[in-house]
């Protein structure tokens, strides 16, 4: 059984001011390289986490790798080499991230050479937050639908990122469009447990990214493996990813959206 927790910093939260850490149990094995880099819609600059993956009985921090040369090229033909920033992080300098663009990214570490590609998906428009209510153990509970319309072609992915005032929402809210494809959205966000519960006068915060279909397996793999409750879930293993060479993690392009709604 797989026994090596790694942790990946997702920036799609750096962009909301916080820091998400994935914890995944994998093989008792030599150190692998975890990359996570994202480039979206909104203005740059993008960052590229690279960082080694964390044995489960190791503290639970971020080793970064910063010996890597990083590059991002687009559809366009531009080449940005990514600045080093500290502890595994890198930034670009001058791609731009538009819908519909197709990015690669290479990444060298130690001769050794990794490669992603991903194309941003066109915007679907968040048009509202609805607050929903429902009873449960004898009291009301809230959650929050973010009402979009699904365009009538069949292949959409979201991913929805939920913070309760400033305290980040752990689940992954992963959603496609196989059983409300055209229709208009009334999937709520399923929220963590009893301790981050939406109560009156709360402020929610989404966003809304939409992800191409490999992001949408890669999140919904990791959902799959990290949730099922004491006694269940499935056998962890690694994810299924766009980096080619051996490498764990993800090289996302989606658009980003956000919303803030208060509870009355």
């Amino acid at each position: 059984m797989k026994k090596i927790g790694f942790f990946i910093a997702l920036f799609a939260i750096i962009f909301v001011g916080c820091d998400k850490e994935i914890t995944l149990e994998l093989d008792n094995s030599k150190p692998m390289l975890v990359i996570d880099g994202s480039i979206t819609d909104l203005a740059g600059p993008y960052f590229v986490q690279l960082s080694l993956s964390t044995s489960i009985n190791n503290p639970t921090r971020i080793i970064g790798v910063n010996n890597a040369r990083v590059i991002i090229t687009d559809q366009a033909g531009i080449k940005d080499s990514l600045q080093f920033v500290s502890n595994g992080l890198y930034r670009t300098q001058k791609i731009k991230g538009i819908e519909g663009g197709t990015y690669n990214l290479e990444v060298v570490v130690d001769q050794k050479k990794y490669t992603a590609s991903a194309t941003m998906p066109k915007k679907v428009n968040l048009d509202s937050l609805r607050i929903n209510t429902f009873p449960f153990n004898g009291e009301i509970r809230y959650s929050i639908i973010p009402v979009y319309l699904d365009p009538i072609t069949l292949g959409n992915s979201y991913r929805f990122i939920q913070k309760i005032n400033d305290t980040l929402d752990p689940t992954f809210h992963i959603f496609n469009d196989n059983l409300n494809n055209g229709k208009v959205n009334q999937r709520p966000l399923r929220g963590g447990d009893d301790n981050l519960k939406i109560k009156p006068r709360d402020n929610v915060f989404v966003e809304m990214q939409c992800i191409s279909n490999t992001c949408y397996i890669y999140y919904n793999s990791l959902d799959q493996q990290s949730g099922a409750g004491p006694g269940g879930g499935t056998a962890p293993s690694n994810p299924p990813s766009n980096i080619v060479g051996g490498a764990l993690g993800i090289f996302s392009a989606h658009t980003v959206q956000r919303k803030t709604v208060t509870i009355r």
